[in-house]
This record gives C-alpha cells, structure tokens and sequence, in this order.
C-alpha cells in the first residue's frame, strides 16, 4: 500500500466512565496510533440508578463528540466507528439518545450488546500475537471489567471455552458502596462478600476440571498503573500482585493518587478492579498476571481491518464462536457426533446452493450454531425441545454474536422442532425486519432437511454432493444402509424447503 494509499481511520468509544478516540493511520504494517483523546464522564453513574443519562450530562458528551468531529476533520480522517457500552445500552430510551447524538454531534453512533463490546475487547487483546497466543497456553482467564459488569471468558487449549457476564462492574459497585457507607475497616469484608458469592458460583458451574494458569486483565483503571508500575509486558506473580495492593490499601486517596499519576476520582474504582481481581485468583488458582496494551478502541479497528481485508487475519475468531458453543452444547449433553454430523449435512446444502440462496458467510456461521445447539432443549423437556431450546439460547450469551443473531439462532433452533411462525406473526412480538425474517425461514428449511437425513442419529450417510437441477435439489447421498426412516422425515420437510426456495429437495443414493 503506498502512501497516497493509506486511510486515516478513528475509533471512538463512550463508555461508562469516559469518553476516548484513537486516530489510526491504516498503512501495509498495519495500523499506527496517531492520537488519543480522552474525557472523563461518567454515564454509568446515571444510567444504573435511574435508567437515563441527565441532562447535563447529554448535553457535555454532545460537547465532547462534536470536539472528536473537528479533531477527526483536522486529520483527515476519511472512515471512523463510534460505538456505545452499557451506560448507553442500559438506558431506557436508547433510540432518542441515539438519535439526538446523531443531530447534535454530527456522530453516528452505535450501542454495542454486552457480546459484541466483550469480543471487540478480546480482539484487541488477540491484536498482541504471539504475546497473547503464549497468555492463553495452559489455560488463561481473560477478565475484562467495566463500569456496569464483568465478562470472564476461560481458554482451554488454546480455544475459547466459555464466557459470562457477572453484573460486578466497578461503577456498580461503588454506587452500591456509596448507599451502604461501609466503614474503613469494613471495606475489605462488604467487597470480599459482594464479588466472592458470584465467582463460587461462577466456579462450580465453569471451571471444574479446568486448569487456569494465567488471568488476562483488561480494564479501564487497574491496567494502566501496573503497566506505569512494571514498565514491561511480563507476567506478574500472585505474589507480587497482592503485595501491591497491600502497599496500595494502605495508602490514602490523594497519596495514592499522586503516586499512582491517576485523577483522585480514579482511586476507588482502581481500588475496586484491584480487589475484584485479589478475589478471582487464588479462587480460580491462578498464579500469572498479564495485562495486555489494548482498549476497545484497538478493537474497533482491528474489526475495521477484518472487514476490509487489509492485512492477514490475526486470528480465527469464527472458531472460537463455534467452539464456545460446542461448549454450551456439552454442558446441555448434546451429542457432538450427532451435532457435527448435521453440521457436515447442513453446511454442504448451504455451499452446495450458494448461487441462489443469497446468504452470506455470517448466516452460514448461524447455521452452524444451530446444528451444534439444535436439540439443547432436551437437557429440560424432551417433548418440550424447541421451545425450551430458545429459552436456553436467549438465555446465554454466545460472545460475538449480537444480541438480534442470538434470537435469529434461537428461533431456527426452535422452529426445527416446532411450527414455523410467518411474518406478520413473528413480527407482532419480535422486532425483525422483512430480510431477519427470511433469513431465519431458510436457515430453518435447510436445517429441517439435514436433521431428517440423521432421524435415526446414526450418521448413516457418509458423504454428500449436492447440485441443482432445473427445479429440484439433488442431494447425493453415500451410504450403505437403509435409508427408510430418513425418506419419510425428509418427505414431510421437503414441502416446506420447497415452498421456501421453489426446489424440492431429492436424496438420490450413489
């Protein structure tokens, strides 16, 4: 890419507590930080009590926003993303804000779900290569705390394994601090108590037989002082992590403030990212410490690259999606044999009509997820499975995907076991525009078709081709057993593929 060639691109993120823009210059060694703008304004103090951001501060993030426009301007910024975290998502009129930011500050701005917001920051952290491909061998813990929540993701051999959300961010924490009044010497206890009952619980359901070797901090407040405090990208030991902050609780605020290079304001919620993470290692064994250089704004462009296809993929994070269902799969005792049977069956009808069906690589990721989830619902009621299917699914946070994917998923899953639900029905109770809806009907056709080839949950076909033949679907099959049982869930589904599509589906044996 030469330089007449190179984009300025600019992430902005509004967070809980403050607002920051990083300019990026898009060149052939990948991105470059140009700059780093950063306004302290702590939506998240309005937005968890009350639901609502004040006046004042609307009125001073249109401020701020419009000041990143001229920066932006003055750069020659030519793309840019700006997105929103909790504050801004857990508000009760979202759309109005939206919209006025849009007309005041000129910026269009996005609210991310808790899943996309945490896989953005997890591909900042991943944007460290090697670095962080060495962080999470022999099991890590990636804990990424922000104001409204905290989202711990768990790695085995080298995938990503699960992931929750825990509602113990630190602006949380400290308004709930603020209305109890602990005294000095109770602090410890009340913080120990309010994060301890949440991570046993976290740590029956998740860990068991998992080994954590390492926890992988990204957060807004703790992070920058330790990289300040150690100056290099080295682990840090349990050891010397608890000694810090012991030297740190003995400190008062302005003290710790000026010897920190932190704003007065900063102290009690660094004290309580520092307290969080005192409580989560020794309880998940925990005995390394990193703290990557990322931000969601890393992330934000590291999304723009993929997207834009300007440079190698740094990781495949589509796996990772994939797996941390195969994970919530397991955990529901489904079958992987018969789920990765249905999605090899799914799939190669996917591929084997791409000319026609008008779906993209995403929506072949949703089909995906569906086959490795299909029957989940069974774990609570097997004459029950679709609907209790989507209550698990809608339920579970699958991180990457936005929150309208998950209820996309979940409703193929349910309409596999179910009656499909038309339009003008499906729309009086969800908010899916005409082309969601299409989407989830022909994802449901092919999955109905490729569940009735496994009825019998034998894996009785052993490969298949699939082609189009003026109006039928031809799929042929390779198989040395009987295939009666299939034929007649197949012909009861190849109606509704037909009317989905204008194909009828026919399995030819070869």
């Amino acid at each position: 890419m030469a330089d007449k060639e190179k984009k300025l691109f600019a992430a902005i993120d509004a967070g809980s507590f403050e607002i920051s823009m990083k300019i990026f210059e898009i060149g052939p060694k990948g991105p470059k930080q140009l700059d780093h703008v950063r306004h302290r304004l702590a939506l998240g103090n309005d937005s968890y009590n009350t639901k609502k951001i004040s006046y004042e501060h609307m009125e001073e993030l249109f401020r701020i926003l419009k000041g990143f426009r001229q920066i932006m301007k003055s750069y020659d910024v030519t793309e840019y993303r700006a997105y929103g975290t909790s504050a801004l998502r857990e508000t009760e009129n979202t759309s109005l804000l939206l919209d006025q930011i849009l007309n005041r500050s000129g910026i269009k701005l996005t609210v991310l779900s808790n899943s996309e917001q945490r896989f953005l920051d997890y591909k900042a952290i991943a944007s460290n290569g090697e670095r962080f491909k060495k962080g999470i061998d022999g099991g890590a813990a990636i804990v990424d705390i922000g104001g409204g929540s905290i989202q711990i993701s768990l790695f085995d051999k080298g995938q990503l394994a699960a992931t929750q959300a825990l509602k113990l961010g630190v602006l949380r924490i400290n308004e709930r601090l603020r209305k109890m009044q602990p005294k000095v010497t109770q602090m410890e206890e009340v913080l120990d108590e309010m994060i301890g009952s949440q991570l046993r619980v976290f740590k029956r359901m998740y860990m068991k037989d998992r080994t954590v070797e390492r926890i992988i901090l990204m957060d807004d407040y703790l992070s920058p002082v330790i990289m300040r405090q150690t100056k290099k990208d080295d682990d840090i030991s349990l050891e010397d992590f608890m000694s810090m902050c012991a030297k740190f609780r003995e400190m008062g605020r302005e003290e710790l403030a000026n010897l920190l290079e932190t704003p007065e304001e900063n102290v009690s919620l660094l004290r309580i990212s520092a307290a969080i993470i005192r409580r989560i290692m020794p309880e998940i064994n925990a005995k390394q410490l990193w703290v990557p250089r990322a931000a969601l704004c890393d992330g934000i462009v590291y999304e723009y690259l993929e997207e834009k296809k300007l440079g190698p993929a740094m990781r495949d994070f589509e796996q990772d999606i994939i797996s941390s269902a195969r994970a919530l799969g397991k955990r529901y005792l489904g079958s992987r044999k018969r789920g990765e049977a249905l999605e090899y069956l799914a799939v190669s009808i996917f591929d084997g009509m791409s000319e026609i069906h008008g779906m993209n690589e995403r929506h072949r990721l949703l089909l995906r997820l569906a086959t490795i989830l299909h029957d989940c619902g069974k774990f609570i009621n097997m004459t029950n499975v679709g609907a209790c299917s989507y209550g698990i699914i809608m339920n579970t946070e699958i991180i990457g995907l936005s929150h309208t994917e998950r209820e996309m998923l979940a409703y193929i899953v349910k309409f596999n076991h179910d009656e499909f639900e038309y339009y003008d029905e499906l729309a009086s109770h969800t908010r899916f525009d005409e082309n969601s809806f299409m989407i989830i009907a022909k994802l449901t056709a092919i999955l109905r078709i490729a569940n009735a080839l496994d009825k019998s949950q034998k894996q009785k076909i052993k490969s298949m081709k699939v082609t189009i033949q003026d109006d039928r679907l031809m799929l042929y099959t390779e198989t040395g057993e009987n295939l009666l049982f299939e034929q007649e869930r197949f012909s009861k589904r190849a109606d509704f593929f037909k009317e989905i599509f204008g194909l009828k589906p026919q399995i030819k044996r070869i």
